[in-house]
């Protein structure tokens, strides 16, 4: 009920981006740049919400914030729809339903975990975390056939809809108060001192600079292509987005199977070092056949994702109980943050190279892709490395 309820929350969440570059950008004269700014927006009302929102559901039933998150992003994305008129009242709006969101994602794992039966839950958060997936992809689906039938305003009205779902879910499960807690709501020190999960935290800050970046300008990259190199006619943008989206969801599961068999650590570098070599490949070969870039961006939308689910449950694991609403927070808010920073990192470099209509200029975008996921390997193997003077206390204790 919670996954079903979370894709409906997830209707809303690319809306921008798939009308972004066919859209918005002639609409309004705006530069990728400019493009790229807007569609952080939603990541950056995320971030600037998000700790606050989670840290929260430490204090008060995770359901209460999930059901305010979601019937904000569900009226966000109406308003969007109705009141936009340009990059800033669009930056503005854009911003509100992604400060929703931020009351809708980790508030719903917080919700679900703390009704899932004790044990190892590594199964239940990725199946939860991959359903994203899907929930994005059924945006993506959405958003671009109603704006190519009724306009990019109806786009916006119908996706917005989507938030009822979670409405109705809040509704049925069962009320549930956490164990009463003093302190400053706002306290992260126990969570900086857990240097596991932040290992995971800052590791999932580096997927979601790939992952946002890519999904801000997968359409308009594949429109370059179609324009210059040709597709199938049936390989359209639409078709194009929904499958990199929807197989993410296997992709994910897979992802966390191979990190319980494997080792986490070891899965997630491996995931990670292969998802910066395809970006690579495909930002040298930008010119190539697009038959070959399809494939190519279908491998790359198995990579992307592998190592989300293992990410979050690995987080979640390393969490102290206490403070596992904390964890979460600064788990969403790298990760945010570091998504709006991949969706106008990569404009900007799009600007810089000549533009969406250049092959060079595309070429820069996948190289920054690839430099951003490539630093996640980095901060897992921070953290598996203990400081001398933790070492010594440790062998003191012996």
């Amino acid at each position: 009920m919670m996954c079903i309820g979370q894709i409906g929350n997830l209707l809303p969440h690319v809306t921008l981006s798939a009308n972004l570059s066919q859209h918005l950008m002639p609409a309004w004269g705006l530069s990728a740049a400019e493009g790229g700014l807007m569609a952080s927006g939603y990541a950056f009302g995320y971030m600037l919400a998000v700790p606050v929102l989670t840290t929260l559901t430490d204090r008060i039933d995770a359901r209460l914030v999930l059901l305010g998150g979601s019937i904000v992003s569900g009226l966000a994305t109406m308003a969007f729809g109705l009141f936009a008129q340009g990059f800033w009242s669009g930056m503005v709006i854009w911003s509100l339903a992604g400060l929703g969101f931020a009351g809708a994602y980790m508030p719903g794992l917080k919700a679900l975990t703390d009704r899932l039966p004790a044990g190892d839950t590594s199964r239940a958060v990725t199946l939860y975390t991959s359903s994203f997936s899907l929930g994005v992809g059924l945006s993506f689906l959405a958003a671009q056939l109603v704006a190519d039938g009724l306009g990019w305003r109806a786009a916006f009205f119908v996706t917005g809809i989507g938030p009822v779902a979670m409405v109705i879910a809040c509704v049925l499960i069962e009320p549930r108060r956490p164990a009463p807690r003093s302190g400053r709501l706002l306290n992260f020190a126990p969570v900086f001192a857990n240097r596991e999960a932040l290992g995971y935290i800052l590791g999932y800050g580096a997927h979601c600079f790939e992952l946002y970046g890519i999904r801000t300008w997968l359409v308009g990259f594949w429109t370059f292509v179609v324009s210059h190199q040709g597709a199938p006619s049936w390989l359209s943008p639409v078709v194009l987005s929904v499958c990199f989206a929807v197989i993410s969801m296997p992709a994910s599961i897979l992802g966390n199977e191979a990190a319980l068999k494997f080792g986490r650590h070891r899965a997630i570098t491996v995931v990670m070092i292969a998802s910066a070599c395809v970006a690579a490949v495909i930002g040298f070969n930008a010119t190539a056949p697009g038959w070959v870039l399809a494939l190519l961006l279908l491998v790359y939308g198995l990579t992307v994702p592998a190592d989300s689910g293992a990410l979050t449950a690995g987080m979640s694991a390393a969490a102290v109980s206490e403070h596992r609403g904390a964890t979460l927070a600064l788990h969403s808010t790298v990760g945010f943050g570091l998504s709006a920073a991949g969706a106008w990192g990569t404009g900007v470099a799009l600007d810089m190279a000549g533009g969406p209509q250049s092959a060079t200029g595309w070429l820069l975008v996948f190289v920054v892709l690839a430099a951003g996921i490539a630093l996640g390997p980095l901060a897992l193997l921070w953290a598996r490395t203990r400081p001398p003077a933790l070492k010594l206390r440790r062998e003191n204790t012996r």
